[in-house]
This record gives C-alpha cells, sequence and structure tokens, in this order.
C-alpha cells in the first residue's frame, strides 16, 4: 500500500518529468551554433535586402520579388551551400545591427570602416569603389581641384563617406550636407548645386534614373577608392567566410563580378556608354 506522501513524492516527480524532458531536448539542439553548420543544416542563406538601393537592390512592390546585381551575387553564393534565400529588410546602417544580433548571416555593399570594424567581420573587397561626382552639363571635372573652389556648389549626404571626401577634398567649395541622396539629387536638379559628390555605382545609377541630372565623373589626383565588402558575423569558426571569400576571389578573378554589376545597372537605364572608359571594379 503507497502511502500518502509516497503518493505526493509520486505526483512530485511526474511534475518534474516535462521540464526534464525540455531540458534534455534543449541541450540537444545546437549551442553556439557557427554560421557555417546553421546554413548547412537549415539550406538557408538569410542576407540584409535593401530596398531602393540601385543597382544592388530593388523589390518590386507589386510582387514582392527582389532584383539588382546583389541579389544575382547572393543567388550564386546560396548555390554554393546548395540553400535558399531568405531576405530580411534592413538600411545599411542597420545591416550591421542585424549582423550582430544574428538577424542575417550576409550583408553586401559595406565599406570596412574601423567603427565596423569593431562589431562585424568583413571579406575580402567586392570591389574597390571609386568616388567621383554627377556635375551640370557645364561642368566637366576631372580632379578634386577642378570642384575646390569659392563658385562651385557641392552637395552631399550628411554622415556619409561622401561627405568625408567633399569637406577633405574641396574644403573651398560651397558645401552643402542634406539628410539623404535623394534630397541631393533634387538639388542638382533644381540649379541649387553644381555638383553631387558619389561613388560610382551610386552616381551611375542616379543617372540611370534621370539622365537629365548630367553625366558621371570619376575625380582624381589623388583617386580616391575605398573597398566594397560583404559584412558576416564576427565568430571563431572561420569557414563560412572562408567559402566567402574563396567566392569573391574566384567571381573578381574571372570578371563575373563586374559583369553582375553591369548588368544591375542596365537594368536601372544605364548604357555601357554612359560608363567612364577608366572605371574598373
Amino acid at each position: 500500500m503507497t502511502t500518502r506522501s509516497g503518493r505526493r513524492a509520486i505526483v512530485g516527480a511526474a511534475a518534474l518529468l516535462p521540464a526534464a524532458f525540455m531540458l534534455r531536448a534543449a541541450q540537444a539542439q545546437p549551442s553556439n551554433e557557427s554560421t557555417f553548420d546553421r546554413v548547412r543544416r537549415s539550406k538557408t542563406l538569410r542576407i540584409a535586402a535593401l530596398p531602393g538601393e540601385l543597382p544592388y537592390f530593388q523589390k518590386d512592390l507589386a510582387t514582392g520579388e527582389w532584383s539588382g546585381a546583389c541579389i544575382d551575387m547572393a543567388k550564386d553564393i546560396a548555390k554554393v551551400f546548395d540553400a535558399q534565400l531568405a531576405y530580411v529588410e534592413s538600411t545599411y546602417g542597420n545591416s550591421v545591427l542585424d549582423l550582430q544580433s544574428n538577424k542575417v548571416d550576409l550583408a553586401f555593399a559595406l565599406n570596412p570602416t574601423p567603427q565596423r570594424a569593431l562589431s562585424i567581420g568583413f571579406t575580402h573587397p567586392m570591389i574597390v569603389h571609386p568616388f567621383g561626382c554627377v556635375a551640370r552639363g557645364d561642368l566637366d571635372p576631372d580632379t578634386w581641384d577642378d570642384l575646390n573652389k569659392p563658385e562651385v556648389r557641392v552637395v552631399y549626404d550628411i554622415g556619409s563617406l561622401h561627405e568625408v571626401a567633399a569637406k577633405r577634398y574641396c574644403p573651398k567649395a560651397q558645401l552643402t550636407g542634406y539628410k539623404t541622396r535623394d534630397e541631393c539629387t533634387l538639388a542638382l536638379q533644381s540649379g541649387r548645386a553644381d555638383a553631387h559628390i558619389l561613388a560610382a555605382i551610386l552616381g551611375l545609377s542616379a543617372i540611370g534614373r534621370n539622365p537629365s541630372l548630367g553625366t558621371y565623373h570619376l575625380l582624381t589626383n589623388p583617386t580616391v577608392a575605398l573597398p566594397s565588402c560583404l559584412g558576416v558575423q564576427r565568430e571563431p569558426d572561420s569557414r563560412f567566410v572562408d567559402v566567402i571569400n574563396a567566392w569573391i576571389d574566384f567571381n573578381r578573378g574571372t570578371g563575373q563580378i563586374r559583369e553582375w554589376l553591369l548588368g544591375g545597372l542596365s537594368k536601372f537605364g544605364v548604357t555601357r556608354e554612359q560608363i567612364p572608359s577608366t572605371l574598373s571594379f
């Protein structure tokens, strides 16, 4: 015969079974799983997708479909892992936070600044991205000194590397910062500015969308060019970034990354004739 105290002990032990089972089940799940292992296991590659960032990303609002040069690249990377893509809508700034919080595995087209490198890792350069400007029709600058004059009105988007370049290389010009690149474009279009400082891909995209803006000019003396890399999570296991670096080196060496970028530009109205002959990736 079971005593009352014995029955209570049995009931108490039974009540603990689900918690113990759940603990063992949780321990069976991957702990501190690396990006390489997670992508291989889940067959899903998560990328930060940036709406409206042509020619890298474009989302069709009617269908929800994504296109652009970085989407083509991401699809090719996914094939390496036999994985499908998952898109997480983001911005350049937020994509760094998305990597830190394990929301995405890859973030495209990031400049590896020292501040960002404190938080995330970077791959080899996808491209080395030169800087220049979109200038009004009667202005034909070749060097930064051509803009560095008191009568020239130069605009840039605040907080960007465009602002850094403008202030460093044409401090004598009339410098005006705007919150967004679109506001800079409107200033140029309305005649309130003579030149808009932009990295090459962004400048060519602006002309593709609005050919009346003028011409894109690469600026020299000095040539200002920064690496554009893929951002990755910082982790001890280097296998994932090793694979991505091998993918980048192979596709840069064969010229395929350049073709993806030119293809992305062509989708948004940029012809090969509009691309400066001295522009290389």
